[in-house]
């Protein structure tokens, strides 16, 4: 399972916001909810998302084995 939770701890630590991404870098309100989700995203955003964050995939990313995924 591939989550997203390193994405919002990247994000607090360069004072990202979602809303700042909607509003100033045209993220639509569904990419934000896919990635709260952990449903898949275009390897395109997460270029986009590097770029804005300035950081690399596993950042953004993190894979965890099916057998040990969180409920």
């Amino acid at each position: 399972m591939i989550t997203y939770t390193p994405l919002w701890e990247t994000m607090r630590k360069k004072e990202m916001s979602a809303y700042r991404l909607i509003r100033y870098y045209g993220f639509s309100s569904n990419t934000i909810y896919r990635l709260r989700h952990n449903q898949g995203i275009s390897t395109t955003l997460l270029d986009r998302l590097c770029l804005l964050l300035n950081c690399n995939v596993e950042d953004i990313i993190e894979y965890i084995p099916s057998g040990q995924a969180e409920p």
